[in-house]
């Protein structure tokens, strides 16, 4: 498997796949094509659909348009083999008809990029063990956590790198929580983190507690639809998820740094087995790999803070993943804000749910953590495109047709 910083990456919503994975590819081809007279760029199939929504032309213009003239061209009526979140650019010099390069590539989700060449060239692969099965197998052996494995394998450096991205997650719940007004995009969806926070200060105990978790994750996810910097998680539509978690139980618990860095380690190592064996892009296998694996990765995480075995950890995350299955990915009018808000609100309290559940076991259970992963993965395949943001099922159809029945 590959870095888990590829599961961590700090930049701006509101989508991993439609803003930051598109910019990136900017950037990319702008380096390779500066001086050109103008830039062509056609999207295709789901990044099409729900690309406006999205900010995918905003994310890709910000790049290319101020280097030269940029148009770009809609093809949702076209879905590329490869993955759907297709990409193609073009770079015309001086009066030639011909584009100088054609580069096509697809956003897979997370903010990662690949096509063809890229999947046939296999990327720096730094861990030689792929599944939860064999590491779990590791940790007994060697009575070492998951997170001494991510160390052991990622060099002690990755401890750097996820102190940044835990300063940017407070970051981000912080100015979410003090951050008031509208969202952008036309749906009318005003914030509501700041108001969960302050409510949840007149319930007892349990109430509060549930009552901040809400607002922890509304603070990121608003953040995120707001164009804010993040952190994905697996993504940015998933992002409010383990942020909320992991910030509660150290507000909480007070638990130190060090601790928190573990269990970001532990967490991210749980995606990447995701992300390896299947995806996290809503727009190839729905939500459930979104919010999902969100919810698995803070359920790991938590289960860790609070003591729990190698065994009690994946069953916690089999429990978070397990009960996203079949998710859809259908967001109103292609923006990460209904029902993409209220989700990662509710699959945070699902991660503590399976935390507690995990911890009052032995660990032991019938369906593993990889098997549930495998399930994900031919669900996802199974189901139909308009399901994988898209914007044209469930919700997204349901609110074209009674736009005033709207959750979120």
């Amino acid at each position: 498997m590959e870095s888990i910083k590829g599961i961590y990456r700090i930049g701006h919503g509101p989508s991993s796949s439609h803003t930051m994975g598109p910019r990136r590819a900017a950037e990319e081809f702008l380096e390779r094509n500066r001086g050109a007279a103008r830039y062509e760029v056609t999207l295709y199939g789901s990044l099409a659909a729900t690309g406006r929504g999205h900010l995918t032309d905003k994310a890709i213009l910000e790049v290319l348009e101020p280097a030269a003239p940029t148009v770009i061209h809609w093809r949702s009526d076209i879905f590329l083999p490869f993955h759907p979140n297709g990409m193609q650019f073009e770079s015309f010099f001086g009066d030639e008809e011909q584009p100088r390069e054609s580069w096509r590539i697809y956003s897979i989700g997370g903010g990662s990029l690949a096509n063809e060449q890229t999947a046939a060239r296999q990327p720096e692969m730094i861990y030689d063990m792929s599944t939860i099965t064999e590491i779990q197998a590791w940790c007994d052996k060697t009575g070492c956590s998951y997170w001494e494995y991510v160390e052991q394998c990622e060099g002690p450096e990755i401890w750097d790198y996820l102190d940044r991205v835990w300063n940017v997650m407070q970051a981000g719940i912080r100015r979410g929580l003090e951050t008031e007004g509208v969202l952008p995009g036309g749906l009318g969806v005003r914030r509501k983190a700041s108001d969960y926070f302050i409510r949840s200060k007149g319930y007892s105990e349990a109430m509060r507690s549930r009552g901040l978790v809400y607002a922890y994750a509304l603070a990121t996810s608003e953040e995120n639809a707001a164009g804010g910097e993040i952190v994905t998680a697996p993504t940015c539509g998933s992002s409010g998820v383990l942020p909320a978690v992991l910030f509660h139980l150290q507000q909480t618990r007070e638990f130190i740094k060090p601790r928190m860095l573990r269990a970001l380690a532990t967490a991210g190592l749980f995606g990447n087995v995701v992300k390896h064996n299947a995806s996290v892009s809503g727009a190839e296998v729905g939500c459930q790999g979104e919010g999902g694996v969100a919810c698995a990765m803070a359920a790991a995480a938590s289960c860790q803070l609070f003591g729990g075995t190698p065994a009690q950890i994946e069953y916690a995350a089999e429990m978070g993943l397990e009960h996203h299955l079949g998710l859809t990915c259908d967001p109103i009018c292609g923006l990460v804000q209904i029902p993409c808000i209220e989700r990662n609100a509710y699959a945070a309290a699902r991660a503590l749910d399976s935390n507690i559940y995990a911890t009052y076991s032995d660990g032991k259970h019938r369906v593993s953590f990889d098997r549930v992963v495998d399930v994900m993965r031919q669900t996802g395949h199974d189901l139909p495109s308009l399901y994988k943001e898209t914007a044209e099922g469930g919700l997204a159809k349901e609110y074209a047709t009674h736009p005033d029945g709207a959750a979120g």
